[in-house]
C-alpha cells in the first residue's frame, strides 16, 4: 500500500466509543499476543495508561515494542487478547482508533520533496481538518517551524525532522500519541526540547505512550513498562520498577578497572558488572552474599560502597536475565 492510501485509511470516519470502556483509561488492554510464523513476538501483554499520562515503554531491540504499538493503533490485529484504546475495541474498531491517534514511527516518514508547510497541509487534508490553513499555522508556531516553513523536509537535520514529525502527529488534535523511539539520532538539546513539549502536551490532557532506550528519558515518564523478548517483566513508576527488581548495587572506584571487572564477575553473588565512567557498578540480588564477596576489596583499601540501584542497572539486569525468543 502506498503512503497516500495508508493515510486515507487512517482518516476513516469515526463512530461512538464502546459504552463499557473506562472513561479514565485511554489504553486498557489485556492478553495481547502476536506471532509471526513460529515466533512469539508479543506474549499476553496487558497495559493500562491513564489520560494525560506519559507512559514509557522500554526494552531491547527485537522485544516486540513496535509490534505492540502497531496493534494498539490498528495497523496489526492481535492473534489473541482484548481491550480498548481511546474507548474503541482494538479488534473490531481499528479505523476509529486510527483517526484519533498520532503515530510517530522510528524512521522519518513524511515527504522529503515537500516543504515543511506542504507536509503539514497534506496531513491536514488527509484528516479533513477544518480550517486547514489555521491548523497548519498553529503547528508551525507551536513547534518553532514558522521561519522554516518553506524548507524542504529532506534537507532538515534530525532534530528539525523530529519537530516536523511531531507537528504532523498533532495536526488533527489527537487524544493519544504513540511515539516509537522518536529521539533516536538527535542531539541532547533537541531531545530536551522534545521532552519539554511532551510534558506541556500531557499537562493539556494529551496521553503519550513512548518507546525509548535512553534511561534519562525513561525517568521523565510518569510510569514505565519493561518488555523483553515479548514478555512484560516490570511496570510502575521508576521507584516501583527499581524496587521490584530487588537489586543491590555497589560502586567501586580505583585503577585497573577492566581487570578488576573480570575478577568480580567470578565472585559469588555478583550478577553484573558495568563500567560507569571511572567506576564500576556491581550488582546482585543476594545483598548479603554480594557484600561478603566485596568485603575483601574494602579491606584492601579499594573505594567500595553500596549505592541505590539506578534504572539503568535494573534495565541491564532484566535484559541479561530475559530469554531471547529469536535465539536459535
Amino acid at each position: 500500500m502506498n503512503r497516500t492510501a495508508a493515510f486515507r485509511d487512517t482518516a476513516q470516519a469515526a463512530t461512538t466509543p464502546a459504552a463499557n470502556a473506562s472513561r479514565d483509561l485511554v489504553i486498557d488492554v489485556s492478553g495481547v499476543t502476536k506471532r509471526f510464523g513460529d515466533r512469539l513476538v508479543v506474549n499476553q501483554i496487558g497495559l493500562q495508561v491513564a489520560a494525560g499520562e506519559i507512559y514509557g515503554f522500554l526494552g531491547p531491540n527485537g522485544s516486540g515494542k513496535t509490534t505492540f504499538l502497531r496493534m494498539l493503533c490498528g495497523l496489526l490485529t492481535p492473534d489473541t487478547g482484548s481491550g480498548h484504546c481511546l474507548g474503541f475495541d482494538i479488534l473490531t474498531q481499528a479505523p476509529q482508533i486510527k483517526r484519533r491517534i498520532g503515530y510517530m514511527t522510528q524512521r522519518f516518514s513524511l515527504y522529503e520533496d515537500l516543504t515543511i508547510a506542504e507536509n503539514l497541509d497534506f496531513i491536514a487534508r488527509v484528516y479533513e481538518v477544518r480550517d486547514r490553513k489555521a491548523a497548519v499555522q498553529r503547528g508551525l508556531e507551536r513547534l518553532g517551524l514558522a521561519e522554516r516553513r518553506h524548507q524542504l523536509a529532506g534537507v532538515l537535520s534530525g532534530g528539525w525532522k523530529q519537530r516536523l514529525a511531531l507537528a504532523a502527529c498533532l495536526i488533527h488534535q489527537p487524544r493519544l500519541l504513540l511515539l516509537d523511539e522518536p529521539t533516536a539520532g538527535v542531539d541532547p538539546k533537541a531531545r530536551r526540547d522534545f521532552w519539554e513539549e511532551l510534558h506541556r502536551l500531557a499537562a493539556e490532557g494529551l496521553t503519550v505512550l513512548i518507546t525509548t532506550h535512553y534511561m534519562d528519558e525513561a525517568e521523565r515518564c510518569h510510569r514505565l513498562a519493561y518488555i523483553a523478548y515479548g514478555n512484560l517483566l516490570a511496570r510502575g513508576t521508576v521507584a516501583d520498577v527499581v524496587a521490584s527488581a530487588g537489586l543491590s548495587t555497589w560502586e567501586i572506584d580505583g585503577s585497573n578497572l577492566a581487570r578488576l571487572a573480570e575478577e568480580l564477575r567470578r565472585l559469588p553473588g555478583v550478577e553484573q558488572v558495568v563500567a560507569f565512567g571511572l567506576a564500576l557498578h556491581v550488582s546482585g540480588r543476594d545483598s548479603a552474599l554480594l557484600a561478603s564477596s566485596l568485603a575483601p576489596l574494602a579491606q584492601a583499601g579499594r573505594a567500595c560502597r553500596p549505592i541505590e540501584s539506578g534504572l539503568e542497572d535494573v534495565f541491564i539486569s532484566l535484559m541479561d536475565r530475559a530469554p531471547d525468543n529469536f535465539a536459535p
